[in-house]
């Protein structure tokens, strides 16, 4: 993994570690959305989401698009996709270990 790339996970990781912008990107992820209906439907102030909505287009997780005077917000697939993708180089090892302790455990409750 390259520094920059390395940096912008360490970015989408700091975002998604907060709670409201989880939350927010649950919002989103349907459909755009402008930053009033996002606050209105998580409780928030329009300024507490913008500054989250800022964080996650920084961190590449959200972009947004305009349509009139509005700013619409969505998710940004490809940040989420360079998450999945580190996460995902866990599985393998961690699905072969539960493997192994599921079929040590049979062989003890059978053997």
């Amino acid at each position: 993994m390259s520094i920059e790339a390395a940096a912008d996970l360490d970015l989408a990781l700091r975002a998604l570690a907060d709670g409201n912008r989880r939350a927010i990107l649950r919002v989103i992820r349907s459909a755009p959305q402008p930053v009033g209906a996002i606050a209105e439907e998580l409780g928030l102030s329009q300024q507490t989401a913008s500054h989250h909505l800022g964080v996650l287009r920084k961190a590449g997780l959200a972009v947004a698009t305009r349509e009139g005077t509005r700013h619409l917000y969505a998710v940004e697939t490809d940040g989420l996709a360079a998450v999945r993708s580190y996460l995902d180089d866990f599985w393998p090892s961690r699905l072969a270990d539960l493997k192994s302790a599921i079929e040590a455990r049979e062989a003890r409750d059978h053997g």
